[in-house]
């Protein structure tokens, strides 16, 4: 199923403002939450799909590049899909995270960290940005990139405790995650500050990578880029983002492609357009030209007698390769004015005026009638 429009899930207009997206996400999160309706899947696919529109419009660089971009600017840019590494709960509820221990039956175990849930989370995603060739995106490339991510540790092997020490259940939150306080008639829910949440503490730390299970490596990797790629679009590669917490698989890495400019030809789908010189005595009697191809290949084209400027010309299977075929090539032809006439020259010009005829009264032409090419 396509995806719906981010304002559109969340029920709002492009100026919506930040207090509108919380109150309409917070409206949703309240009504759809998983906890709310037990085995109702369209009810947690809704809940999803509002958490991944307010994660990317409640952010201003994330909206920005929504707005300008559509989908294909924050592509990557969204959590995984079960939202357990978004802090979207805490950001629209704050202290009132004791109301859904109320409505739900106690605190979700979709929000906590990976000890306490029982399941090995993947870690995040990585994205890079590359720029390529006008000729590499249509024809296809190879390009080595140089980047940084975190891999599990070996010494520790994820774990974050040295020498084969345990954890411990976290004494200050009995291992929920949350610590408790009332106020008022509600009961209050924060983040362990002793554990961050987690439910557990090291208690001997990996000295190679303090505790965290994880460590920075630097990484050379070649990405394939399929002929005919698009200026926004991306390449994914499995599994060479972020390692996850605890030993957990790796993330993936999205690599954003920029296309930079030809100075001769552009693309519309998988044709191309280039423009060429023609004089005027070609135009008028026709005459095979030479023209080279983004290949750098020379090809014949024939002028027809009589061509208009403006006119295209079309090569059939010399655009973009896509799928075992290819677009076709379209050459503009563009009539050259000589700027200053030999006198020689400027003799045959008149004398072709007087054998022609020259038209002193011209009457406008039908706008149907022009070539708007």
């Amino acid at each position: 199923m396509a995806k719906r429009d981010y304002y559109e899930v969340l029920g709002l207009q492009k100026n919506a403002s930040k207090d509108d997206i919380k109150k309409a996400y917070r409206k949703l999160a309240i009504q759809y939450h998983p906890d709310k309706n037990p085995g109702n899947k369209e009810a947690e696919e809704k809940f999803k799909e509002a958490t991944e529109a307010y994660e990317i419009l409640s952010d201003d660089q994330k909206k920005a590049a929504y707005d300008q971009f559509g989908f294909a600017g924050v592509e990557g840019m969204a959590g995984s899909q079960d939202f357990s590494s978004f802090h979207g709960f805490e950001d629209i509820f704050g202290d009132f995270s004791g109301i859904f221990d109320t409505f739900f039956g106690g605190g979700s175990s979709r929000f906590r960290g990976s000890s306490s849930s029982g399941r090995v989370k993947p870690g995040p995603n990585l994205r890079y940005d590359i720029e390529i060739t006008f000729k590499e995106a249509v024809f296809g490339t190879k390009v080595e990139i140089q980047y940084s991510r975190n891999e599990t540790c070996e010494t520790c092997k994820g774990t974050g405790a040295a020498n084969g020490a345990g954890k411990k259940v976290c004494p200050t939150c009995a291992g929920s995650g949350q610590v408790r306080h009332s106020q008022g008639f509600f009961s209050v829910a924060s983040t362990c500050p002793a554990c961050g949440g987690e439910g557990y503490i090291i208690e001997q730390p990996c000295k190679e990578c303090g505790g965290s299970g994880t460590r920075k490596k630097r990484q050379k990797i070649m990405v394939t880029i399929p002929a005919g790629v698009e200026n926004g679009k991306r390449v994914v590669i499995p599994r060479q983002g972020d390692a996850g917490p605890g030993g957990g698989p790796p993330g993936d890495l999205y690599v954003f492609i920029r296309v930079k400019p030809h100075e001769y030809f552009e693309r519309q789908d998988l044709d191309l357009y280039c423009a060429v010189p023609i004089s005027i005595t070609q135009a008028a009697l026709g005459a095979d030209i030479q023209v080279t191809t983004l290949e750098n290949r020379t090809i014949k084209v024939k002028v027809p007698a009589g061509i208009q400027n403006g006119k295209l010309l079309r090569i059939r299977e010399e655009g973009v390769p896509s799928g075992g075929h290819r677009g076709n090539l379209y050459i503009k032809l563009l009539i050259q004015i000589p700027a200053k006439l030999s006198k020689r020259g400027k003799e045959l010009m008149e004398e072709l005026a007087r054998v022609e005829g020259e038209n002193d009264a011209p009457k406008p032409i039908p706008l149907a009638e022009i070539t708007r090419d």
